[in-house]
């Protein structure tokens, strides 16, 4: 998106009564491709340009978008904007980032955009390959389709107050979801991965191999009856208990006092042996940026320290309300104000691989698929659908299925053992987890 054009569009509506604005520019272009049994299933193109312009008349704010950029429409969108603003209602908090904490100076290089465009037929042969590797696998009868796609985006953001910065990404894509069937019954399985460069994918064989595998394995599934034991997290999916975490510790969660963790900070919440970093500035990382949605300067943080609980996620608006600084997390689109996310969350690893977290743990539940979690995000207590492998004497010994596994996250948070598995494989990672002991819902 051009900068004379956000320039211009922050002028304007300045000019029309707005004591600050703030506009962003968002391109995309992405194409996606889906076989399935061999076949081309679907091919998805998208190229779009889109503005968003947010603005502010006294303490009243208002936020508009379209993806109509012609002079005309500008116009229009800026006395939309600036006529709600005048009827919002005050919120003492609004208003936009102060200067001192905006990105100033050159911008870290986090080598987010790779040039390259891959055809529709490199795309197709991917996804192709990925699903032939999947079907080669024993026992699997069908696939649920393979996939690879490409995307390339700019995000261009203006402020009134003098900021301007622009973020360029790419983004590369391979899946696939095998299905495995014997006399029992027929399971699934799935393996994909994202990269910002081509050349950080796995093969797609590799992939499609894998998904085949998960598959199989799957087989034969039983149902257990309810009891507690040390749960296991493998590491594809350990991430998922932070997102309670991430939610907890939000600025908007503490200033409205609905989180579990309100009155922890500074205090240990997990095992002294767990740190949890966000970095946005990671190299080639899925959620890296040079700077957050409102401009303001972004860095790496240890969000949990050795199981202390450092900081909360705060945009400047919940920063002020909490009367604390803005920690760079502000998140948005094109529409609605600033709200708060992270960006490259990990949890760091710990001493021992799986087998050996099995090991210690010597009978118990891996958990390798995980659906329908409930949360109370007042008292945290928790519970989440799962299946997976029982092991026993610290190895695998059937699947399972139609399992629950619940706890109060504040008991499991601190219990947690690391494993050192820990693969980066999305924006939020983590290795396997290991809980001693947890109820186990089942037949």
């Amino acid at each position: 998106m051009d900068e004379n054009l956000l320039n211009d569009l922050v002028a304007a509506a300045r000019k029309a009564g707005a004591d600050a604005a703030e506009a962003v520019g968002a391109e995309r272009r992405s194409l996606s491709i889906t076989v399935r049994m061999g076949e081309l299933e679907e091919v998805e193109r998208e190229e779009s340009r889109d503005l968003g312009l947010r603005v502010f008349v006294g303490q009243r704010q208002a936020t508009v978008s379209g993806s109509d950029i012609s002079p005309e429409a500008r116009a229009k969108l800026v006395e939309r904007a600036v006529a709600m603003a005048r009827l919002a209602p005050e919120d003492p908090y609004a208003g936009l980032a102060d200067p001192d904490h905006l990105a100033k100076g050159a911008l870290p290089d986090l080598d987010l955009y790779d040039p390259t465009e891959p055809s529709a037929e490199t795309l197709e042969e991917r996804a192709r390959i990925a699903e032939a590797a999947a079907r080669e696998v024993p026992k699997v009868t069908n696939t649920d389709g393979a996939s690879g796609s490409w995307s390339s985006s700019r995000w261009t953001m203006v402020t009134s107050d003098g900021f301007l910065g622009v973020h360029r990404a790419s983004g590369f894509s391979i899946g696939a979801s095998a299905i495995a069937a014997d006399e029992g019954g027929m399971e699934t399985g799935y393996d994909g991965r994202s990269a910002r460069w081509q050349a950080d994918l796995p093969a797609p064989e590799t992939l499609g191999a894998e998904a085949g595998r998960r598959a199989a394995s799957r087989l034969g599934a039983r149902k257990i009856d309810s009891t507690t034991a040390p749960v296991i997290f493998e590491n594809r999916l350990a991430a998922s208990l932070l997102s309670p975490l991430i939610g907890a510790i939000s600025g908007p969660s503490i200033a409205r006092g609905t989180s579990f963790l309100k009155d922890r900070l500074g205090q240990p919440v997990f095992a002294k042996g767990v740190t949890v970093t966000d970095d946005p500035h990671r190299v080639r990382g899925l959620g890296s940026s040079p700077f957050d949605d409102e401009g303001v300067r972004n860095e790496r943080r240890d969000i949990v320290d050795a199981g202390v609980l450092t900081t909360w996620l705060l945009n400047t608006a919940t920063a002020r309300q909490l009367g604390l600084s803005t920690t760079g997390h502000a998140s948005r689109g094109l529409a609605g104000p600033p709200g708060v996310a992270p960006t490259n969350l990990t949890l760091q690893p710990g001493e021992k691989d799986l087998a050996g977290l099995m090991k210690d743990a010597g009978t118990g539940l891996l958990v390798t698929s995980m659906f329908g979690p409930s949360l109370n995000g007042n008292t945290g207590d928790w519970s989440v659908g799962c299946a997976g492998f029982w092991f026993e004497d610290g190895e695998i010994a059937y699947p399972v299925t139609e399992i629950t596994v619940a706890g109060n996250l504040i008991d499991i948070y601190g219990r947690l053992v690391p494993g050192s598995d820990l693969e980066i494989r999305g924006a939020t990672n983590s290795p396997s987890l290991l809980v001693d002991d947890l109820a186990i819902a089942g037949r």
